[in-house]
């Protein structure tokens, strides 16, 4: 495919404009943090001016060079760095390189083409997130500056995987935060239907462009493969179940019996079919509810489990919300603690970003002092090495995991 000319990219278009901190507020970026806030900047007319999501030159107060970034003159999240190097330029090169970069890392984890292709910051693209299903790719643009840059992303992306077709999931809050329309489509050819995933001798199957997130969590790979090793002969709950990760995992490794849950019909269903396709449709009851109502009327009924996972959507979504979510993940936790079995097993998970992994422990410890129960962490885990970190950047360990064996 040949590659658009840069000229159709108005993200390069020439003279790159310049960006400065204001004085004594360069500290945190010349130390490896990708993000300015827009207070760190100065923000006179001609910056206040300039489009959403351009490329520019960013400088320190005296004109000192810092590198590449993208900026946006009405976000908090005013500049996300893409380069140290203040003179590259980001076209097709230069994207190609951060693609052909981020897949060498995959395939050196991974043997099959299953997994998180870019993670973001990560992977030097902020805000952009591209998930890989065998020959499906899905795709989020998050930031004004990568939704720009998509017309050479997309051909490069071709380029380098021969997608048979890639899914636009630009439906995430952080668009609307950006200023961006949602847009939700097939590109580069279509795919009827949920795409395959296969994990651990399981086969899924995903809903690119009407599931939750891209349709798939990658992120619990390894922490699935931990529990489902400890599912051999037991009974086993699976509370926000999505499309069957955890119970056909936990059916597929020997389970005698698994309770899955959720509130999703759609879902379900591709849980369901997930099963069946991995040969343990018969040891999984998929069970329709709301989850909180649900582990209550289980408790009140005096059901047991020897391994309980409760792996929830994320309950802080800002920091507004912060008091709430933590009070939502201690109920959590003691409900499952109360129908945990003596000896069993509990995994409770936290994927809200604003909620940090000390104080997500603190309100499991209390959960589960509430169930009147004793206990200790056999691991505390975050997402799989295909999510990786920006190590200046805690914000991007959203995932907590914690596994805990109960007495």
């Amino acid at each position: 495919m040949t590659a658009p000319a840069k000229s159709q990219s108005p993200a390069v278009a020439a003279p790159r404009p310049i960006v400065r901190l204001r004085p004594g507020r360069q500290g945190r970026v010349l130390h490896g943090h990708p993000w300015v806030y827009s207070n760190e900047i100065e923000m006179d007319p001609a910056t206040k001016a300039l489009a959403s999501g351009s490329i520019v030159r960013l400088e320190r107060h005296n004109g000192g060079p810092i590198g590449t970034a993208m900026f946006h003159p009405h976000t908090l999240i005013a500049a996300r760095i893409l380069s140290r190097e203040p003179t590259d330029q980001v076209d097709v090169a230069f994207l190609r390189d951060r693609v052909e970069r981020a897949l060498a890392l995959r395939t050196r984890i991974l043997a099959q083409p299953y997994y998180r292709l870019i993670h973001a910051e990560a992977d030097e693209l902020p805000g952009l997130v591209v998930d890989r299903y065998g020959d499906v790719l899905a795709l989020q643009a998050n930031t004004a500056g990568i939704d720009r840059l998509l017309p050479m992303l997309l051909p490069v992306l071709q380029e380098a995987l021969r997608p048979a077709a890639i899914a636009l999931r630009n439906d995430s809050p952080a668009r609307a935060v950006e200023g961006l329309d949602p847009d939700s489509r097939w590109t580069g050819g279509t795919h009827e239907g949920s795409v395959r995933v296969e994990e651990g001798g399981a086969t899924f199957f995903a809903d690119v462009l009407a599931g939750q997130k891209t349709g798939w969590f990658y992120d619990q790979r390894d922490n699935r493969d931990f529990i489902a090793s400890l599912s051999s002969g037991a009974r086993v709950l699976d509370a926000y179940t999505h499309t069957g990760g955890f119970a056909v995992r936990c059916a597929r490794s020997g389970a005698s019996a698994v309770v899955a849950i959720d509130r999703s019909e759609s879902a379900l269903a591709l849980a369901s079919r997930a099963a069946t396709e991995s040969g343990v449709a018969g040891r999984i009851t998929f069970r329709r509810a709301e989850v909180f109502a649900e582990l209550e009327a289980l408790a009140a009924a005096k059901e047991r489990f020897d391994v309980v996972i409760a792996d929830p959507p994320a309950f802080v979504k800002s920091r507004r919300e912060l008091e709430s979510g933590q009070r939502g993940y201690r109920k959590l936790a003691r409900l499952s603690v109360a129908l945990t079995a003596p000896r069993g097993i509990l995994g409770i998970a936290s994927c809200s970003h604003n909620v940090s992994v000390e104080a997500f422990q603190e309100q499991v410890a209390r959960g589960l002092a509430d169930a009147g129960r004793t206990g200790r962490i056999i691991r505390s885990a975050g997402a799989a090495a295909d999510h990786p970190l920006h190590p200046m950047l805690p914000e991007s360990a959203y995932l907590k995991m914690l596994v805990l064996a109960l007495d």
